[in-house]
């Protein structure tokens, strides 16, 4: 939506249209050189029309009534452009016309009617797992109207820069009831990003015109991916585990720390996904459940003896899948029990097996980045090079070789 810069009410005849005698007066509305007309169903003779003012001339009773009547048009008119200009809509002649006879239906552009919207949309594009993060932005959307302005909604025209900075000040201060601590910056960030989506969406939709975000700037802190150390992941791999479902979510957390595949992924992954690569070894393909990016990942042999192992496992076999599966609540609840037991000194959650495989079993040992970036399906570099880490062994191992280059 454009801005809009011209805005015109005028009244003229129409002789061409004369019926006893009479011409019939139309409406002219014009909006950034759109122009259209319509009929007020009151008759005028055209000798007692002024085509330069717009009304009737002389000072008869009829024709002051005429007059007072267009007075009256005028005035609905401009409330009707100042009534769409407060509901953030696109102004058109046909929207003043439409208002003006009751004919707009349509229910005025918010920030609410917006957010329902894109998560309408987005339904059919994102993956639950992603899409219920914008289920946790609208809810502190919400919060922060009723604490900041006292109200659920607002229009979309009243979101700009201090909105923003606003709500960003709401969420950095918020004390959360169901856990201890505040939001990070990068999880404010991550809220303000949603929001930027979804008013870039209504740009798109010309429900606004102005970008609220122009000034404003998303401020990333870089944090270090946490990953398990070769020893670390030895020591669960080693833990004799008696517990069955112990067992289990260890050993799945360890096939992805070989493999790279996210917690979803694995899940899905099914025996046709076991394929014979070029090399004529055994390589996993499968399509990524986040991105729909195609993975080839060359088998190791610890990933090998997993999926022999798993492969007619009684609870995986009526699922048809390779590994059995839990929920990922319960799996990031029993792998902070692994660790326990493993004597690992860390906060471990499914995802740390990405990270792992990323850092720890590749990048360390010497594989290019670009082959890393393939095998986790990313499309930019730039992504796999958060994981990108120098371990120091390998600092040791790197001027250990340049020391013996250098003694020669």
């Amino acid at each position: 939506m454009r801005t809009v810069n011209t805005f015109g009410i005028q009244f003229i005849i129409r002789p061409d249209k004369l019926k006893n005698g009479k011409a019939p007066i139309y409406a002219r509305i014009t909006v950034n050189r759109e122009i259209i007309h319509f009929a007020l169903k009151q008759w005028i003779d055209p000798e007692c029309w002024d085509a330069r003012r717009g009304s009737g001339k002389g000072k008869a009773e009829a024709t002051k009534s005429i007059n007072n009547g267009l007075d009256q048009v005028r005035l609905a008119l401009c409330n009707c452009y100042q009534q769409l200009q407060l509901k953030g809509k696109l102004i058109t002649p046909d929207a003043i016309k439409d208002a003006f006879f009751g004919t707009d239906s349509e229910e005025p552009n918010t920030l609410s009617r917006l957010v329902e919207y894109h998560n309408e949309q987005a339904k059919h594009e994102l993956e639950w797992s992603t899409l219920k993060h914008y289920f946790v932005t609208q809810r502190y959307l919400v919060k922060f109207l009723e604490k900041k302005h006292r109200k659920r909604n607002v229009l979309l025209q009243e979101i700009n820069y201090k909105f923003i900075a606003d709500f960003e000040t709401f969420l950095r201060t918020h004390s959360p009831v169901d856990h201890q601590k505040s939001m990070n910056n990068n999880g404010v960030m991550k809220h303000l990003i949603r929001l930027r989506k979804m008013t870039t969406l209504a740009i798109k939709l010309e429900w606004i015109s102005n970008d609220p975000f122009r000034n404003y700037k998303i401020r990333h802190e870089k944090v270090d991916k946490d990953f398990l150390t070769a020893y670390e992941l030895e020591a669960i791999e080693k833990k004799k585990l008696t517990l069955e479902r112990l067992a289990i979510v260890r050993d799945v957390f360890v096939f992805s720390c070989y493999t790279g595949l996210a917690y979803v992924d694995v899940t899905n992954l099914k025996a046709v996904h076991i394929v014979q690569g070029l090399d004529g070894e055994a390589w996993i393909k499968i399509y990524r459940q986040k991105t729909k990016i195609l993975v080839n990942v060359p088998l190791l042999p610890k990933a090998k003896e997993l999926i022999v192992r798993y492969l007619n496992h009684y609870r995986s076999s009526e699922l048809d899948v390779i590994f059995p599966v839990f929920s990922n609540q319960k799996v990031n609840s029993y792998l902070k029990e692994i660790a326990d037991l493993s004597g690992v000194k860390k906060n471990l959650t499914f995802h740390i097996a990405r990270h792992t495989f990323a850092t720890t079993v590749t990048l360390s040992n010497g594989v290019p980045i670009e082959t890393v970036s393939k095998m986790l399906g990313h499309t930019k570099i730039a992504t796999t090079q958060i994981y990108a880490r120098v371990l120091e062994h390998k600092i040791s191992e790197d001027m250990a070789l340049l020391r013996r280059k250098l003694s020669k």
